[in-house]
């Protein structure tokens, strides 16, 4: 039996992670749980697998045999594999501590790539730990390479679903509502993640995780709109082979192949291509979305810009989800932060810490004036 670590348990991630668990009792279990403030929900999971630990902020009711900890080392010292699904900057540290203690992870956690993916990369391959991705597009890209991420290719091309506004003109864009910005065409996903697809954002955010992941220049990394969501990414190889994996749109896939690799379990029903119909790409337009090309920039100056890059955009989603900024806002504020906040290289958590905090408190003075 496999013992996860479930760090984000009560996110949409950690919900489909119970789901699996609840179909493979024989297969797996939990040894530790943690999320951030929904302790009713940790409570009912607490009762329902009986994990050894569990962290949370707030009080919580535990069942006998369940220990509260603050301590990373105790959540993470009896599992077999570390799923960490976590939102923002918060994930970062639990990954670090995963890392530290040695144990594979399966990561739906994007901002720790997309902040400390140097950091992150260096102490996984000096620790000997191996990163299973989760997210859709690069369970999709580490299939197509055989379930190796050393594998040989010559290009990786994300598909992406132009979320709701793809097209929008941009004078359109600047009248959308949060509740406009939710109804994602395909998935179904959490509020911050589900903005981030609207504005592409998390396009962007992909593209950095893949340079990390795949060792990957950004050179070899493109992005395509797949309105279907049906080709989840492909690889081009040198000889001129591009291999793609397909499927409905379903989190449970990556979420339990990361859990089970090599090895796959029945999860989702197979996809019926004669039902299906036509399948269509286009260009990405960057021009209309340039939250896209902010991150691009990020990623390719490094150092503490993706860290920058990734405070501001919490703070100026969050702004938008309370009715307080226009959508067309939300790239304004992550480029003026960039452009207010100096650059420098980041070799050490504290110093992305650091970078995340002065880019939240830069972005909330041009939000709220303070």
């Amino acid at each position: 039996m496999k013992k996860i670590a479930l760090i984000g348990c009560t996110g949409n991630i950690g919900g489909q992670v119970a789901e699996i668990v609840r179909a493979y009792p024989e297969q797996f279990s939990f040894s530790a749980l943690a999320c951030g403030k929904n302790t009713a929900k940790l409570s009912a999971f607490a009762r329902e697998f009986h994990p050894a630990h569990v962290m949370c902020e707030g009080d919580v009711f535990l069942p006998q045999g369940t220990a509260r900890t603050e301590d990373m080392n105790e959540l993470f010292a009896d599992c077999d594999i570390a799923l960490i699904a976590a939102g923002g900057f918060a994930g970062l540290s639990y990954t670090l501590a995963a890392i530290e203690a040695g144990k594979e992870i399966a990561l739906a956690n994007k901002e720790s790539l997309v902040c400390g993916g140097e950091l992150v990369m260096r102490r996984a391959q000096e620790k000997g730990v191996e990163i299973v991705p989760v997210d859709s597009e690069h369970s999709a890209i580490y299939q197509a390479l055989g379930m190796r991420r050393d594998t040989a290719f010559s290009r990786l091309v994300l598909t992406a679903s132009g979320g709701p506004f793809l097209h929008k003109t941009k004078e359109e864009l600047a009248r959308v509502t949060a509740a406009d910005a939710l109804r994602h065409p395909t998935w179904s996903m959490g509020a911050k993640i589900t903005i981030d697809s609207a504005t592409l954002l998390n396009k962007g955010y992909e593209v950095i995780e893949a340079k990390w992941l795949y060792n990957a220049d950004f050179s070899k990394i493109d992005a395509v709109v797949h309105r279907e969501s049906i080709v989840h990414s492909l690889v081009y190889f040198e000889d001129g082979a591009a291999i793609a994996q397909l499927g409905y749109p379903d989190m449970r896939i990556p979420i339990q192949l990361a859990l089970t690799h090599p090895d796959r379990l029945p999860c989702s029903e197979f996809l019926k291509l004669e039902e299906i119909g036509a399948l269509h790409f286009e260009k990405l337009p960057v021009e209309k979305f340039p939250c896209f090309s902010l991150a691009l920039s990020a990623g390719k100056e490094g150092g503490t810009c993706p860290a920058v890059l990734n405070g501001a955009g919490e703070e100026a989603v969050r702004a938008f989800l309370q009715g307080g900024i226009a959508f067309t806002q939300i790239a304004e504020t992550i480029g003026d932060v960039l452009d207010a906040l100096p650059r420098q290289n980041a070799s050490c958590y504290e110093q992305l810490a650091e970078a995340d905090r002065s880019a939240r408190e830069a972005a909330r003075r041009i939000l709220y004036g303070k």
